[in-house]
C-alpha cells in the first residue's frame, strides 16, 4: 500500500503544486541558470526553483547545508512523504522500517576540482602536477566530501533522520532507478523483511560535465529559443529530451500494518517488472523487447490482463528512438486494438527528464491520476508522427475514471521497469 507521497520538481516543490501544474499543462523548462551554458549546444533545462530546506526547519537547513542538491531534494521529498503518511505518530519498530532509493551521483564540487586542476598545471605543457594536486586537495577539499559524493548518501541520511534501522539500499540504474527502487522496496515488504519502506529517488545533474556528455551523445533538445516547447514526446518534430532535476518519494506499507494504524491509502502497488534489453548501452532494442517484457512481467505480478489497464504513464522522453520504440512495445503488450483505445501521457513534456528521479515522480502522478480521475496531458503535441499513432492525451488534461494504471521507466544500459498501481 502507498500511504505517503512527497516530491520536488521543476513545476512545484510539493505534491499539490506539482500535480496542479501538470493538470494545467504548465512547463517547467527554461534557460539554465545553475552555470554559464552559453557555449553549449543545449542551454535549457528543468531547474527546481524557490527551494530551501529552511522551509522545513532552520535546524535541518544547518544540519544538511553541505549536502548537494540531489540529497537535499530527496530529504525534502522524504519529509513530505513521511508527514503525509503519519507513521511517525504511531508505534512502530525501527528495525522494520527501511529505505530504498534510486539516485545518481552525490555532491560533486566541480568548480573546486576545476580550480585545483588549473592551479596544478604546468604552465608550459599544461600537464597536471599530481603531487601539487594532492597537496592542494588535502588542504582545501571538504573532509566530508568523500561520503557526500557517494550515491547512497541520501539513503543513509534519511535512515538517520527517521530512525529507519531496517533494510537500506540504493539503485543506480540510470533513468529506471527510482521506479526500480519502488518495486524492490515492495518486494522487501512482501518477503516479510519490513513493514514500511521509504522509497523513491532523486537526481540533480544540471552541471557542465553532465550537459557536455549528453550534448556529445546528441540526445538533448536544442530548441533553446522556445524552452517550454522543447520537450514534445511522440510529436513528429521532437528533437531530444530536456535534462531536469528533482526528487520523488513514496511511503510503502504492508496492508495490515497500515490498517491497524488507520493510515490513509493513496493506492496499491499491484505489480512490478524489471528486465534488461541486453542490446546496447545507449539504445533501446529497436523492437522494444525489453520494455515489452517489463510491462508483461508487471502485469503478471499484478495478476491483471492488459485489457484491465485504464491508463499508461509513458517513459516518453521526446527522443526519436525512445518514443517510437515505446509505442511499438505498448502495441506488442496490449494488442493493436486496445493500445489504440488506451490513454497514454508523458509528463516529461512539462517536467523534462529527472533522470534517476523520474520514475518516482511519475509514480506519484499516476497515483494522483487514479485518485482524482484525471489524466495529465502530453503538452506540445502538435504534429502527429505516423510511427507514434496512439492516444497520447494531447495538450489538455482529461477526466476519466481509472482503476488500474501502468507506469514505465527505461534507462541507459537497457534497464526497463514497469509498475502497476490500483485504486483502493
Amino acid at each position: 500500500m502507498v500511504t505517503g507521497l512527497g516530491c520536488v520538481t521543476p513545476v512545484g516543490n510539493d505534491v499539490s503544486s506539482t500535480w496542479l501544474s501538470l493538470c494545467q499543462g504548465r512547463s517547467g523548462i527554461g534557460p539554465i541558470s545553475l552555470f554559464d551554458a552559453q557555449s553549449f549546444p543545449t542551454r535549457i533545462a528543468g531547474e527546481v526553483s524557490g527551494f530551501s530546506l529552511e522551509d522545513y526547519s532552520l535546524e535541518l537547513a544547518r544540519r544538511f547545508a553541505t549536502l548537494g542538491r540531489n540529497a537535499q531534494f530527496c530529504l525534502a521529498a522524504s519529509l513530505q512523504a513521511v508527514c503525509d503518511s503519519g507513521f511517525q505518530e504511531s508505534p512502530r519498530q525501527p528495525e522494520r522500517t527501511g529505505v530504498y532509493l534510486g539516485s545518481g551521483e552525490g555532491r560533486t564540487d566541480l568548480p573546486l576540482l576545476a580550480s585545483l586542476i588549473h592551479r596544478s598545471c604546468d604552465q608550459e605543457g599544461g600537464r597536471v602536477d599530481r603531487s601539487q594536486f594532492l597537496r592542494l586537495g588535502i588542504r582545501e577539499i571538504d573532509p566530508y566530501s568523500e561520503s557526500e559524493q557517494e550515491p547512497e548518501d541520501a539513503a543513509a541520511q534519511i535512515a538517520e533522520l527517521f530512525d529507519a534501522q531496517g533494510p537500506n539500499s540504493n539503485c543506480v540504474t540510470a533513468c529506471a532507478a527510482a521506479a526500480q527502487a519502488i518495486g524492490e522496496a515492495a518486494e522487501v515488504i512482501r518477503r516479510g523483511e519490513a513493514d514500511l519502506m521509504i522509497a523513491g529517488g532523486s537526481h540533480s545533474m544540471i552541471h557542465p560535465l553532465a550537459v557536455t556528455g549528453f550534448c556529445l551523445l546528441h540526445a538533448m533538445s536544442t530548441s533553446n529559443d522556445h524552452p517550454q516547447e522543447a520537450s514534445r514526446p511522440f510529436d513528429r518534430d521532437r528533437n531530444g529530451f530536456v535534462l531536469s532535476e528533482g526528487a520523488g518519494v513514496l511511503v510503502l506499507e504492508e496492508y495490515e500494518h497500515a490498517r491497524r494504524r488507520g493510515a490513509r491509502i493513496h493506492g496499491e502497488l499491484l505489480g512490478y517488472g524489471a528486465t534488461a534489453d541486453a542490446y546496447r548501452v545507449t539504445d533501446m532494442h529497436p523492437a522494444g523487447r525489453g520494455a515489452a517484457a517489463a510491462m508483461r512481467s508487471a502485469l503478471r505480478s499484478a495478476r491483471l490482463d492488459p485489457s484491465e489497464i485504464n491508463y499508461l504513464s509513458a517513459h516518453g522522453t521526446s527522443t526519436e528512438v525512445n518514443d517510437r520504440t515505446e509505442t511499438l512495445a505498448i502495441k506488442s503488450v496490449f494488442g493493436e486494438e486496445h493500445a489504440k483505445r488506451l490513454p497514454i501521457s508523458s509528463i516529461k513534456s512539462m517536467l523534462g527528464h529527472l533522470v534517476a528521479a523520474g520514475g518516482a515522480v511519475e509514480a506519484i502522478a499516476t497515483l494522483r491520476a487514479i485518485n482524482d480521475s484525471t489524466l495529465p496531458p502530453t503538452i506540445n503535441y502538435q504534429t502527429p508522427d505516423p510511427e507514434c499513432d496512439l492516444d497520447y492525451v494531447p495538450n489538455t488534461a482529461r477526466d476519466t475514471r481509472i482503476e488500474n494504471a501502468l507506469s514505465n521507466s527505461f534507462g541507459f544500459g537497457g534497464q526497463n521497469v514497469a509498475l502497476v498501481f490500483g485504486r483502493c
